[in-house]
């Protein structure tokens, strides 16, 4: 039987110029994302719809949580079959559209890690196993949209 979990965050909008959302244009789309015990994360919307492209938005964030979930649980079964990952860097794609109302959403999403292994690693091994983690990735198992990877792999 499934155990469940529960996984929360505390947002709180900052966007508040004085008069709330009085107007449109008259409130900014920031918020910060303060969990207790956690390291607080400014936040805005896409930059295409306005927002501060210096600060983390939504679809930053699922593609994030998408590409670190997928890394932690391929060192965990790369550990498991002894192949002795020592360093990886993954610079991940969300693929997306936007219609003329501003609505959006994700269509896929590319993940692109660079690992670096020892000389004689089994790379058919390694590669494979980007293949499996999709069984255990909780967030990779809950998107509603294709993930791919593509893997490159240094030998050093």
């Amino acid at each position: 039987m499934a155990k469940p979990h529960d996984f929360t965050a505390k947002i709180r909008w900052t966007g508040n110029r004085g008069d709330g959302t009085r107007t449109y244009r008259g409130y900014d789309r920031t918020w910060n994302i303060v969990t207790d015990g956690k390291a607080p994360v400014e936040c805005s919307n896409d930059p295409l719809l306005g927002g501060d492209p210096a600060k983390h938005n939504p679809e930053d964030l699922l593609i994030a949580s998408l590409a670190s979930c997928h890394m932690l649980w391929y060192l965990h079964l790369a550990s498991t079959v002894k192949i002795a990952v020592q360093s990886y860097v993954d610079d991940p794609v969300g693929h997306g559209e936007s219609e003329p109302d501003g609505t959006g959403r994700f269509l896929a999403a590319t993940l692109r890690p660079r690992i670096e292994v020892p000389k004689g690693t089994d790379l058919a091994k390694a590669e494979a196993l980007h293949h499996e983690v999709h069984k255990y990735c909780f967030i990779a198992r809950s998107v509603n949209f294709p993930v791919r990877y593509e893997p490159t792999f240094i030998e050093i």
